[in-house]
Order: structure tokens, then C-alpha cells, then sequence
């Protein structure tokens, strides 16, 4: 296949400005630029496919450029709903550092800040050079902008699309980038970069957009109880993304390999056949997971997240390292531990209500520590039973984690 055809069998393009764009991905070598404004310091899975697109595109020869938007941050791309919060110039800049180092690092992409030519730019300047050239009736039309007419935008917001439109005829001039690449939601700041460029230098710069990557449920890929999973493995661990990646559900998985790895057409079909024949073995699932995580964070860090989800199956909890147990045990809930009688543990750090009721998890073998069954009201839990003379794991039933802390 063509990368053309490639990029349409795998379902990564919704827009283009123009069908000339399809001849020049084929057969040109383009310098094409995708950005992203710094509301935090790490890029989360949402971006993934986004910024994955860069990296195919550079593989056939293309030139991507990364934009982060020390400038636009700071004023906020209109939200479907309402305006945007406001952050500090400190912690823009404190973002654009953590982004244009995982930027360098994961993709190894040229990074630059739109900042750095927006800034010296005056009111006047601004308003003189760009604004005369895109008409209040044609920024109206954009569907962004036209969905919060009636609830109200500010000017601040207002003013957003043309200064991405900025960017795209300064990365022109600057870079000789001829192509912006996005997700579809970008598309009406795509369009006025593209319109500036044709008014202002008498050039056709081109636009292609992606669709956002979502889950069954209709749900931005990524987000749960609205908190993204973060490609930083700091913020987000490798085993936190393989229980994200391996849960994927099966009207998805096959689009996410798709659109989330490098694998070929026939070996996903390959897979898709396999998962159809036996789903309850998640072959599909597995395969996003490794391909995901070692691509971001190698393949060591996948090895550790499959051995960690494998140890927790089987509740072997001894094999764990203490920091496989970090990992593993990130969000459950800890308390200081002391050596001290079973029941006087599980009560006092509510695994269980009441010393009534902790001796019936007990007796019902409803109670793991270290994954070894523990039905003795009178045991005790000492320092010795820890691991690493450090860590206690209680389980309550199948999936109810406590994690006690000797000091």
C-alpha cells in the first residue's frame, strides 16, 4: 500500500483541505508540523495516535515538526461548553519544559515554542499584520466558535484560531512547512491557518486531520473518571497503562492496533482472527498492550507491567519486588503498620467493620495476606511475614487491596 492508503485502511484520516494532498504524501517529502498547547507537563494516551501519525509520516520520508504553544496556552482554545481555565504564565512554562523534553525523547522530533514569535508582537502589530486579513463572518462559521455564540466566548477566545493561524504561515516562512496535521477537532484552526497563508503570502498550504480515537462507550481514548493516563511512566506506570490497554473492549481493540502500533495490515488481520476465534485469550488486547508500552517505554518496562498483572492473577504476591509493589498497588488504600493481632488489623484500618464481622471474612477464607489464606482469628501479623520486612498486602475477596507500611 501507499502511505496514503495506509493511513485510510487504518482509519487515521477524517479531513483534507485539498486531493491534491494525497499525490504529495505519496510522493514529495514534506515539511509538516502538529501541536499541542501545555495544560500539563506530560502528554496523555489521548495524544498518542496524534502524535503516532507524526512518526509514520517521518518514516516515509516526511519531515515532522512539533509545536508546543507557550503562546496559545496562554490563552486557551475554546471549549465546546465554556471558557477554558486560565493558567499561570509559571506553569505554562514549567509545561512547555516537561512536553519538549518527552517530545525529544519519545518521538525525537524537532520542537519549537510559538512563543518564541508571538511574543514581541504588539496589539497594534497583531491586529495590523493577521487581523486585516481573516473576516469576523468567516470566523463565525467555524463550528468551535458558532456552538458558543449563544452561551458566550470572549474575545480572548475569540482571537485563538487566527493565532494558529499565525503559526502555520510563520512555521511556512521559517521552516518551509507546507502541511499542519491534527485531530479533527483542529480542523476550523487548520482552515484559517491555511486561508492567512493563501491572503497574506499567496500560497496553498494543505490540512489533514485525524479522528479522535474513543472508546465503546463514545469516550476520548484515555480519559477515565476524567483523568488521562499520562505517557509520562512517573505519573502514569507502565502496569497502570497495560491494565488500561489490556481491559480495552472488543468492538475497540482491533481499531486501536490499527491505529495505536505499526503493525502491518497482515499481521493485525492476523491477530483479528485469532481474538475471533478465542477472545476469551485477549490475544488482541496483549498485543496492543506490548506494542504500546514498548514503544514508549521499552521493553523492559512491558516485561515488569506483564508480570506484575500475572503475579496478582495468581496472587503469588511474594514474587513481587517492593517496586513492582509500587507500581501494582499505586491507589490502594495504605495505612502505617504495626505488628498486631489479625482482627485488631483488619478493624482498625476498615478492611473490615467490626471484629464481628472480621472473623466472618475470616472464616469464610475471604481474607489473603501475601496472597497465603489466613482463617485464624487469633493470628497475629508481624514484621517478620512482611516483604522485604517492609510491606503487607491485605486482600479482601477477589479484588479489595489494603497495603500496610511498617515504619
Amino acid at each position: 500500500m501507499t502511505l496514503y492508503e495506509d493511513l485510510k485502511w487504518r482509519g487515521l484520516i477524517k479531513d483534507i483541505s485539498s486531493p491534491e494532498l494525497e499525490k504529495k504524501l505519496n510522493e514529495e517529502k514534506l515539511t509538516f508540523y502538529i501541536g499541542t498547547d501545555p495544560t500539563a507537563d506530560s502528554m496523555h494516551i489521548g495524544h498518542f495516535s496524534s502524535f503516532l501519525i507524526a512518526t509514520r509520516l517521518a518514516r516515509y520520508g516526511h519531515r515532522p515538526i512539533l509545536l508546543v504553544g507557550g503562546a496559545t496556552g496562554l490563552i486557551g482554545d475554546p471549549k465546546p461548553s465554556q471558557e477554558r481555565q486560565m493558567i499561570t504564565k509559571e506553569e505554562v512554562q514549567k509545561n512547555v519544559e516537561g512536553l519538549t523534553r518527552q517530545a525529544e525523547k519519545i518521538f525525537g522530533f524537532e520542537v519549537v515554542n510559538n512563543y518564541d514569535w508571538t511574543k514581541d508582537i504588539t496589539i497594534l502589530d497583531f491586529l495590523r499584520d493577521y487581523g486585516k486579513y481573516i473576516n469576523v463572518n468567516y470566523m463565525l462559521d467555524k463550528d468551535i466558535i458558532s456552538r458558543r455564540l449563544d452561551s458566550g466566548i470572549t474575545f480572548c477566545e475569540f482571537a485563538y484560531t487566527l493565532l494558529q493561524g499565525m503559526d502555520f504561515v510563520h512555521l511556512y516562512e521559517e521552516k518551509g512547512v507546507t502541511l499542519q496535521v491534527a485531530g479533527s477537532d483542529q480542523w476550523g484552526n487548520i482552515t484559517t491557518g491555511i486561508e492567512l497563508a493563501r491572503k497574506m503570502k499567496d500560497v496553498e498550504l494543505f490540512g489533514m486531520t485525524m479522528p479522535l480515537v474513543l472508546d465503546a462507550n463514545g469516550v476520548k481514548f484515555g480519559k477515565t473518571e476524567g483523568n488521562a493516563l499520562w505517557l509520562d511512566k512517573e505519573k502514569t506506570s507502565s502496569y497502570e497503562l497495560y491494565q488500561y490497554l489490556i481491559n480495552s473492549s472488543d468492538e475497540c481493540v482491533i481499531d486501536y492496533l490499527k491505529k495505536l502500533t505499526f503493525l502491518t495490515r497482515e499481521e493485525i488481520e492476523t491477530i483479528e482472527k485469532k481474538h475471533q476465534e478465542h477472545p476469551e485469550e485477549r490475544i488482541a488486547q496483549k498485543a496492543l498492550a506490548h506494542e504500546v508500552i514498548t514503544f514508549l517505554h521499552g521493553e523492559e518496562e512491558y516485561r515488569k507491567a506483564e508480570h506484575i498483572s500475572e503475579v496478582l492473577f495468581s496472587g503469588n504476591i511474594k514474587d513481587l519486588s517492593l517496586e513492582e509493589i509500587a507500581d501494582g498497588f499505586k491507589d490502594v488504600p495504605n495505612f502505617k503498620m504495626k505488628s498486631s493481632k489479625i482482627l485488631d488489623c483488619l478493624v482498625e484500618n476498615g478492611i473490615a467493620t467490626s471484629k464481628r464481622e472480621a472473623r466472618e471474612f475470616l472464616v469464610a477464607g475471604s481474607i489473603t495476606i501475601n496472597g497465603s489464606k489466613v482463617t485464624d482469628e487469633n493470628g497475629e501479623i508481624t514484621r517478620d511475614m512482611a516483604i522485604d520486612s517492609k510491606i503487607i498486602i491485605v486482600r479482601r475477596g477477589k479484588k479489595k487491596y489494603y497495603m500496610g507500611i511498617f515504619e
